[in-house]
């Protein structure tokens, strides 16, 4: 059975953000999908071979919305999870919203006023929010303190699930990665190239990663990073923040840079988060 959200409220309180919020935390999103559609996505989401297990259908305006709790019930008859998030605003916060966008809302029929479309999909809407199981006030929150509170309720039970970090060796005399968030410097440790025999090796050959690990200073300099980032990232997470790129360079990308990655993504590891790992110039 699919554990399935459906995501609906009033137009323009957040629902197409819900949407992008509940992706990055690994729901299977079925934006804008009319009801009478709700029935053949579900039946294809079960023929996915167990694929898709968090499936979150977000249904529009009030015209789509009808019969939406008939086809929740119908679901449920057949033994889904579903639970239903209604987003709303104050009428006055949804004009500003439409004011500073300058979109049209998507019932208007361009003689009502906006402020009586608005109440009217707010009295259209009542049996659904009365039949929420959760209901969200955007009218005071930032995009980020909607994706918290998205994330408090429907993201991973171990926050480290929620923010994919990834961890990248390069050289500077190749250019720092454009997609950083942090960059770190190794330059200062021994160099590997200058012993011959090192060389044609690269960071990930032991004889390599034991020369650049040997120092002191790498020691005293990943303790140090990895206070950094115990102290970050559950912050980022926080934040809803859902990537996270950290940068290490040395001259050409090749020994001291990738060693430290390795290393550091071990740590990662042991933190609790699962980093992707790439060594952008180890053959440049």
């Amino acid at each position: 059975m699919t554990d399935i959200l459906v995501v609906t409220g009033l137009s323009g309180a957040g629902r197409s953000q819900a949407a992008d919020d509940l992706e990055d935390m690994g729901w299977f999103v079925v934006d804008n999908l009319p009801v009478v559609l709700i029935d053949k996505v579900v039946e294809l989401s079960g023929e996915a071979g167990g694929e898709i297990d968090k499936l979150c259908l977000v249904v529009g305006n009030a015209r789509q919305q009808a019969g939406i709790l008939g086809a929740i019930e119908t679901l449920r008859a057949h033994g889904h999870t579903v639970r239903i998030l209604y987003l709303e605003a104050s009428t006055r916060e949804l004009v500003r919203r439409y004011d500073a966008t300058r979109r049209k809302h998507p019932l208007s029929d361009g003689v009502t006023g906006l402020e009586n479309i608005i109440e009217r999909e707010r009295s259209a809407t009542s049996d659904v929010k009365a039949a929420a199981d959760l209901l969200i006030d955007t009218t005071g929150l930032t995009v980020h303190a909607l994706k918290a509170q998205l994330q408090h309720l429907f993201g991973p039970e171990n926050p480290a699930d929620a923010l994919q970090v990834s961890v990248v060796s390069f050289g500077f005399k190749h250019g720092v990665p454009i997609d950083v968030d942090m960059v770190l410097d190794v330059r200062f440790l021994p160099n590997p190239h200058w012993d011959e025999k090192l060389r044609p090796l690269s960071g990930l050959d032991v004889p390599v990663r034991d020369y650049v690990l040997q120092h002191d200073l790498s020691g005293e300099f990943l303790s140090r990073v990895q206070n950094l980032l115990e102290l970050v990232l559950p912050a980022y997470v926080q934040e809803g923040r859902s990537y996270l790129t950290v940068g290490i360079g040395c001259t050409g990308g090749r020994h001291r840079s990738v060693a430290m990655v390795e290393e550091v993504a071990q740590r990662l590891n042991g933190m609790g988060y699962h980093p992707r790992v790439t060594h952008r110039d180890i053959n440049a």
